[in-house]
């Protein structure tokens, strides 16, 4: 299971109305530290598939999103359930930081 790439489009249909928690990547194809954290993104997805919805938003073609949550630093993880923002990650941060915080939501 990969990452599902959002856009504005489908945001609100992927994200605000998921069924289970979602773990968004906003990221640009410019950005280094994006770059290296999405091989940890992709873990993510796979160890979490039926657990959390993983996604990512590149945040040049996506910007009305990107503005509406106050995205100025990328990478930024935002944790969403039922629709609201649970927790914030700013920058190139290790896989347990990001574990952790989802595993005490699901727990």
């Amino acid at each position: 299971m990969k990452p599902l790439e959002i856009t504005d489009a489908n945001f609100k249909s992927e994200v605000l109305e998921s069924q289970i928690p979602v773990l968004i990547d906003f990221w640009a194809t410019w950005c280094g530290p994006c770059k290296a954290i999405a091989p940890i993104i992709h873990e993510i997805a796979e160890e979490y598939d039926g657990k959390v919805k993983v996604v990512k938003v590149d945040v040049d073609p996506n910007h009305e999103t990107a503005t509406e949550y106050g995205i100025r630093s990328i990478p930024t993880i935002l944790i969403i359930n039922n629709g609201t923002v649970i927790d914030q990650i700013i920058g190139l941060v290790k896989k347990n930081i990001i574990t952790e915080k989802l595993d005490s939501l699901l727990n």
